[in-house]
């Protein structure tokens, strides 16, 4: 006797869409689904310091940023929520603030946790890349760390990593003053 593997139905966006509110924050991948687990408070320290930042630095040249939760529809079958997202000036017209984001964003951030790093490293960074995403950037609040990745072909290469007090460099926001020890307290 053969065994039989139930075929799982792929979940698309419009099937998303159409299931009660529960306060999870769900990601496609393929039509798989992935629950992201909720962030702690050190997680949210850093995301707001983070915003704050890119914020200040939009306002100044230009662009947008965005912060989770907020669906990023790639495809049907490929919806992500990175923590933090950013359109730069010549690409701010795409988003309409009614409707929900169908373009991949020029840079996308997120805040590693031990629940989350795998994904954030693999399928994430990979989908990202497949939507021409321009830098992926990996932000470690217990090593005080910024990876910086550059879209190169078809995957990101890493282009840099600050540390503690170093200035984080990127090409796609090469005036921003930014670094990861300001992100979070030391006493955390």
């Amino acid at each position: 006797m053969t065994g039989v593997q139930a075929a799982i139905p792929r979940v698309s966006f419009a099937d998303l869409e159409r299931w009660p509110e529960d306060g999870r924050r769900y990601e496609l991948y393929d039509g798989e689904v992935y629950v992201v687990p909720s962030p702690i408070p050190l997680h949210q320290i850093v995301s707001a310091r983070l915003y704050l930042a890119l914020e200040e630095h939009t306002r100044a040249y230009g662009g947008v940023v965005l912060y989770a939760p907020l669906d990023i529809v790639l495809t049907d079958f490929d919806v992500v929520q990175p923590d933090l997202i950013v359109f730069t000036r010549d690409r701010q017209h795409l988003i309409d603030p009614r409707k929900v984001i169908r373009h991949a964003p020029d840079l996308a951030i997120e805040i590693l946790s031990p629940s989350t790093s795998a994904n954030d490293r693999g399928r994430k960074m990979q989908l990202l890349a497949r939507h021409r995403v321009k830098e992926y950037w990996l932000v470690d609040p217990d090593g005080v760390t910024i990876e910086v990745y550059r879209l190169s072909g078809e995957r990101f290469v890493l282009e840099g990593t600050a540390r503690g007090g170093e200035p984080v460099r990127s090409t796609l926001l090469p005036e921003l003053h930014l670094r990861p020890c300001d992100l979070s307290d030391s006493s955390h």
